[in-house]
């Protein structure tokens, strides 16, 4: 192996003829280390072995153009410099080599005086580009590590925030036990069918945390409301019917928070624009929001309550179907019903059991899903 000295001295001479090639020799070698070749197969064994900075070489006489050559020089040793030698002088050559990267073009007869202030030249060339090349590894490992703590930063503040956020959302289950779990069955159930819809990624947080608050505008909702065990009348249920904007108007100014503060204002619209609060219609709502509709009227169909057994997962789905294209949008209920019906039983047992830790809602859909995918590419 060369030592950073030895390449550092090194310059590759390829001529065909033998006096100048030797003369190029005797005369650099006080001062440098030369290796010699005749033809361009010999030199390209060299080349593979060792990296030189400065290679001559004379393009007229070799079996291919010396143009072509110097692009195979380059996958082995891009800042070589390369000074082209030519019988005769042509301009045209001369341009051509040095679009296609030669440092120097130099034409018979030359003189020694000559060879040496282009060797030199050609050796700080050689070492300007690899201080480049240094500078600008050494700048984006700079990058990448700052990138990577920037975004653990920035997983951890996210974090803290979904920690937070579902702290508050079981304080508010707990003034009604009837939810219990309801929460993070939509939040999940919103992200699986999320996955069968192909919702863009960059959206899939807004959709978690759109679900996970889609309620917090109940805050303002009296328990005496909230908590009846009896139908509301009309009045209790016009007071009811403003949760989604009471619950936009707490998280609009939050930033982190925009693309769910649409699912909290949006999840009671209808498809066919006769939902609430403000009648939006079709593609007006929220992908994000008419996803959450099918899967939050979903879990309410499958939930128990005490004035009645929750239905089966296949009569949810029935009723999903008989109401797409008024109540849902008919192409999200569409892609529920290709969802295998065991995912939605893993993620609703998974929600109600009694664990207090905070976990990842995507990850636990993402696995599900990796795993559904596994069984269909092994059947």
């Amino acid at each position: 192996m060369s030592t950073l000295e030895e390449i550092s001295k090194s310059i590759l001479i390829i001529e065909r003829d033998d006096n100048t090639r030797e003369t190029l020799k005797n005369f650099l070698k006080p001062h440098y280390s030369c290796a010699t070749a005749k033809f361009v197969n010999e030199a390209s064994e060299l080349i593979k072995d060792k990296r030189f900075p400065v290679i001559f070489i004379n393009c007229d006489t070799q079996k291919i153009k010396g143009t072509d050559f110097l692009s195979f020089i380059q996958n082995f040793s891009s800042n070589s410099a390369i000074i082209f030698i030519s019988n005769e002088k042509s301009f045209d050559d001369a341009l051509e080599a040095f679009r296609a990267g030669a440092f120097d073009y130099i034409h018979k007869p030359f003189e020694l005086q000559q060879i040496e202030q282009t060797v030199v030249k050609a050796f700080q060339e050689y070492e300007l580009k690899n201080l480049s090349d240094q500078y600008q590894n050494k700048l984006e490992g700079l990058v990448r590590s700052r990138t990577k703590q920037l975004d653990n930063a920035l997983e951890d503040v996210e974090n803290s925030y979904r920690a937070t956020l579902k702290a508050l959302i079981q304080a508010l289950e707990t003034r009604d036990f009837e939810t219990h779990g309801h929460s993070e069955r939509v939040v999940t159930f919103s992200l699986r069918l999320a996955h069968e819809v192909g919702l863009e990624e960059e959206r899939m947080r807004d959709l978690e945390l759109g679900a996970l608050l889609h309620d917090i505008g109940k805050i303002g909702v009296p328990d005496m409301i909230l908590r009846k065990p009896a139908k509301l009348s009309e009045r209790e249920w016009e007071k009811m019917k403003i949760h989604p904007l009471q619950g936009y108007q707490i998280l609009r100014d939050i930033p982190f928070l925009e693309g769910a503060a649409r699912v909290v204002s949006q999840h009671h619209e209808r498809w066919d624009g006769k939902g609430y609060p403000c009648n939006l219609r079709g593609e007006h709502i929220d992908i994000c929001a008419r996803i959450f509709a099918v899967v939050d009227a979903f879990d309410a169909m499958i939930s128990d309550r005490i004035y009645r057994k929750g239905r089966s997962i296949e009569e949810a789905t029935k009723e999903l179907e008989k109401h797409a294209g008024a109540q849902f949008d008919p192409e999200i209920v569409e892609a529920f019903k290709g969802v295998p019906k065991e995912d939605w039983e893993i993620l609703q047992e998974r929600s109600m059991k009694n664990r207090q830790e905070i976990f990842s809602f995507q990850a636990i859909v993402d696995e599900l899903v990796h795993k559904t995918q596994y069984f269909e590419m092994v059947h």
